[in-house]
């Protein structure tokens, strides 16, 4: 690599108050991650790289020490040192914004990284079966009948008896949402207070006005819910009972029939996201009933990687008709070659799974116990998900984010997943990141709350 290549890739790498070789080191890890220094390429000698970046040559040295360290670059005696993915960072949990290896731990999104051995594999063995799907015209439609036929037999399997024809494919959960948004034009939407900001985003973008209900992690507030049913009286209701984003609350079987007959009764459509579900961190986890009745949407998104683009409405057939044949279908359905990857991936998802759930407990329990016993903050040890909901007792949640930012630490405060704003003394804490960065945001709260 030239010197002007490798100086363009790291762009403006220096940091106020950051030591050069651990900016430098950490410019060159960005940009591996971003994809400006491509892994195997080989780095400029120590002296021609210090002359390019106006530093000395020990300050190279000590930056390429450190990546040696991480497994970043690999050097030979008498060669030069060539750039690479360490197996930390390619099978981790959590993605590496979320580690602390770049500028700061960045919580704002509860997403995983890609388990990356697994879904490789998978991408080799759709490329090696790809060929009759390449001699067709490439119009994903519903989606292809293979992965259409894979997740109703999960359903059944499941004990939700499930054909092909009652599954269409989307690019995501956020696009089954618009597309049921488009074919339905709800005037009223009911939804938890709080709940996924995207799907929030999505639901306004709709036209349709929010009428919202109580959730903490104790549970819905089946009073605030019947309000809000009887509000989007005719529309439809957004709901996620399964380890609910942001809270992690996990409806009962009670709550679950009492919401289908309040659906019934105001004549609301049920719209169940179900993207959390495979992310049940309890012991000796049982299968939850199902809400009748209900329209689901799922993805792989929060068990396997928000990079791979697929997720799926289940309804009743007729209404998988309406939405195949509405406009926005083509354009909001995944693409063939992400339906391949995905039917290698969720055939036996279990691997995959069983490992993502066993880390996440532990994290779980280690951020748990990091925060415990503090007054400063309340909070439940929830039965799944991936993060916790924080209520401070103090400290307002705008002011602990904006404090927390000058401990390389970003996060979200409640208002933004509230439909009316509120919330403001409430955080949502991932614990997606490796136990040294938990042991940092544990840190990171204690002096963003401090008086």
């Amino acid at each position: 690599m030239s010197d002007d290549r490798l100086a363009g890739a790291l762009g403006e790498w220096r940091r106020p108050g950051v030591p050069l070789s651990e900016a430098l080191a950490g410019a060159v890890r960005e940009a591996v991650l971003d994809g400006r220094l491509r892994t195997g390429s080989s780095l400029p000698a120590e002296r021609r790289l210090a002359t390019a970046l106006g530093i000395s040559r020990g300050t190279v040295t000590a930056a390429l020490a450190r990546l040696r360290d991480g497994g970043w670059v690999r050097t030979h005696h008498g060669s030069a040192s060539t750039v690479r993915l360490p197996a930390e960072a390619a099978e981790r949990i959590a993605p590496i914004s979320a580690t602390g290896e770049t500028h700061s731990i960045d919580l704002r999104r509860a997403v995983p990284a890609a388990p990356q051995a697994a879904y490789l594999a998978a991408t080799r063995r759709a490329m090696e079966r790809v060929a009759p799907l390449l001699a067709q015209d490439g119009e994903p439609g519903a989606g292809l009948p293979e992965f259409r036929a894979l997740i109703a037999e999960r359903y059944t399997r499941e004990g939700l008896p499930t054909r092909p024809e009652q599954i269409l494919v989307t690019s995501g959960t956020r696009a089954a949402l618009a597309l049921l948004c488009a074919q339905l034009r709800p005037r009223v939407a009911a939804v938890e207070i709080p709940t996924f900001f995207d799907a929030l985003n999505v639901l306004r973008g709709g036209g349709a006005r929010l009428a919202g209900c109580r959730v903490t992690t104790d549970g819905w507030d089946l009073d605030q819910l019947d309000d809000a049913l009887r509000a989007a009286h005719g529309g439809l209701a957004y709901l996620v009972p399964d380890f609910q984003n942001p809270t992690g609350a996990l409806m009962t079987a009670r709550t679950r029939r009492t919401v289908a007959a309040l659906a019934a009764r105001h004549g609301v459509v049920l719209v169940v996201d179900e993207t959390m579900r495979d992310l049940d961190l309890r012991e000796n986890p049982g299968p939850e009933p199902r809400i009748r009745d209900a329209v689901l949407i799922g993805s792989a998104s929060k068990a396997v990687w928000g990079g791979l683009r697929v997720g799926w409405i289940r309804g009743p057939a007729r209404l998988i008709g309406e939405l195949a044949g509405n406009p926005l279908c083509a354009p909001l359905s995944a693409a063939p070659m992400q339906q391949m990857v995905a039917i290698e991936l969720l055939g036996d998802p279990d691997p995959v799974l069983d490992r993502r759930r066993a880390e996440l407990r532990r994290q779980r329990d280690r951020l748990s116990g990091l925060l415990a016993g503090d007054d400063r903050w309340h909070f439940a040890v929830p039965p799944g998900g991936l993060s916790l909901w924080l209520r401070l007792t103090g400290t307002r949640a705008d002011t602990v984010v904006e404090r927390a930012r000058t401990h390389r630490l970003d996060l979200s405060a409640g208002p933004r997943f509230a439909a009316d704003g509120t919330l403001t003394h409430h955080l949502r804490v991932p614990y997606t990141p490796p136990s040294a960065a938990l042991d940092h945001i544990a840190a990171a709260l204690d002096k963003a709350c401090r008086d």
